[in-house]
């Protein structure tokens, strides 16, 4: 159990450092960020600025409340708070008929959607699975090598499907080509004008 939760802790750690730097790196990010919190329109446009400092503050603490092994529980609560009020701000967007782009992670342009709740309701399981494991299990005085290898890789394989879901997601709805007989893509056939 100790290294599910350590898996946990440090797949969330990756996620909340890589959006938190991912909207505040340049000041471009941010900017970006702060468009996209005000074309939500969920709280009055003054307030996307604040809005926006202070989610980017509550990533960053979150992330280090999830490094700190004796804060780690606090860090996991307030992971599942977080995702669950990011879920509830997409569908109340969504719900309201706005489609606003995803600025989550910095830079991507896909709109904000039902893939971006699930994706925040599995990182809140991750969370809650985490919270469980480490309220089940004791830190061992000396944690295996390999477990913890094992969850640090699995942490970073689970981080970069998060962080590049827009883009498997596109990737995964573009068309096929068919193969020709050379085994090559075929092209699309081109009608004569008449």
């Amino acid at each position: 159990m100790y290294y599910l939760g350590l898996t946990a802790r440090l797949l969330l750690i990756l996620v909340f450092v890589v959006t938190a730097a991912g909207k505040s790196w340049r000041r471009e990010s941010f900017d970006a960020f702060v468009s996209s919190l005000t074309a939500l329109r969920l709280f009055p446009r003054r307030l996307s600025t604040p809005v926006a400092v202070a989610t980017i503050a509550a990533e960053a603490v979150t992330a280090v409340l999830l490094a700190v092994p004796a804060t780690a529980s606090a860090g996991l609560a307030l992971s599942i708070v977080l995702l669950a009020v990011f879920a509830a701000g997409i569908l109340a967007a969504r719900r309201g008929g706005r489609q606003v782009p995803c600025r989550c992670f910095g830079g991507t342009g896909a709109p904000l959607g039902v893939p971006h709740v699930i994706r925040n309701a599995l990182l809140a399981t991750v969370a809650a699975t985490g919270l469980a494991a480490t309220a089940l299990a004791s830190s061992p005085a000396t944690p295996h090598p390999g477990g913890a290898a094992t969850g640090a890789v699995t942490a970073a394989v689970g981080t970069l499907l998060v962080v590049r879901m827009d883009d498997l997601l596109a990737l995964a709805s573009a068309r096929p080509t068919t193969a020709g007989p050379s085994g090559g893509p075929t092209r699309p056939a081109v009608r004569p004008h008449r």
